[in-house]
């Protein structure tokens, strides 16, 4: 089906072809309605207006070949001035015919929507116009830098997709936060729920009414008002690792959401200028190989000179 970047005036009907198959609907969408807000897929989702051969879907589904998936009629807000994702290239840790690893520079959004025209995955393709598929694995808050990976063939995400539900995947974070860690290794487990600020920004808070959510936190090294920890991801929630360690007395450096911000305020006059949270390492089985996979990215250049200048505890 072609894409729906106009506006659509009637409900339109679109049915799930193989190559689509075993997409999630809210990615289904969002690849079809290009220039439709994440925010509003997600509204007509909620609302029931999209139906999958009749029936009401929740986000998570996942669509077969031959499903009928209803799309309600969409306006556009006037798109003036806006023309091709410009291309970037980013440096590549890994790639085969069916992956592509990249080290994503913090600042830059895995994806266009809420206020950012053009985010890391189409630029990507627009700088790889030969290239037929390429969809992200997973996502990195636009403030994280690290290892991000992405899919160059459907087989390949779909089985990466059900590797990372079922946990058979290992992400390891380093972060900078305050205060001085307590003993060793922390297993944090701290269910998380999603909501809105009345100004319409998304936030995570810990909520027993929330989905299960685990942590590993391991010290690296101790300065003098901060500590440097390991972060490995045991489940995948919305900024996580940023909400449990502000929970638990411990904010992130330069967290602009969850942090102290007095704190930032220091911080960024001693020439912190990002919040000091990488993704340094992603490991899984090789979708179509089965061969482990270990994808490792260095610290940024600006985080490892901002620690070189911190005492040592």
């Amino acid at each position: 089906m072609k894409d729906l970047s106009n506006a659509l005036t009637a409900a339109a009907v679109a049915v799930v072809e193989a190559g689509s198959a075993e997409q999630r609907i809210d990615n289904f969408l969002i690849r079809r309605c290009k220039g439709v807000p994440r925010s509003h897929i997600y509204r007509i989702l909620r609302s029931g207006e999209v139906r999958v051969n009749s029936q009401r879907v929740g986000p998570t589904y996942r669509v077969r070949e031959g499903d009928r998936v209803r799309i309600p009629p969409i306006r556009l807000a006037e798109r003036s001035g806006r023309g091709p994702a410009p291309p970037v290239e980013l440096p590549v840790l890994y790639e085969d015919d069916a992956l592509l690893a990249v080290d994503k520079p913090a600042g830059l959004a895995v994806h266009g929507g809420s206020g950012v025209s053009f985010g890391a995955i189409e630029r990507l393709r627009a700088g790889r116009p030969q290239g037929r598929f390429l969809e992200l694995v997973h996502r990195l808050d636009r403030e994280t830098s690290g290892v991000l990976l992405l899919a160059k063939k459907r087989s390949a995400l779909t089985r990466l997709h059900e590797a990372l539900r079922e946990g058979r995947t290992g992400k390891t974070y380093t972060a900078l936060v305050k205060g001085r860690w307590r003993g060793g290794e922390r297993r944090v487990e701290l269910s998380l729920r999603k909501y809105l600020t009345a100004e319409g920004e998304r936030r995570v808070s810990v909520d027993s009414e929330g989905r299960h959510s685990v942590t590993v936190f391991s010290p690296q090294r101790a300065y003098g008002g901060c500590t440097l920890l390991g972060a490995e991801l045991h489940t995948g929630r919305t900024h996580q690792i940023r909400v449990h360690l502000a929970h638990l007395g411990h904010p992130i450096a330069g967290d602009d959401k969850y942090g102290d911000f007095e704190w930032n305020r220091v911080l960024a006059k001693q020439g912190l200028k990002r919040m000091f949270l990488h993704a340094a390492e992603l490991r899984f089985e090789h979708p179509l190989t089965g061969t482990p996979v270990c994808v490792q990215s260095p610290l940024p250049r600006e985080l490892q000179a901002y620690l070189t200048a911190l005492a040592p505890a």
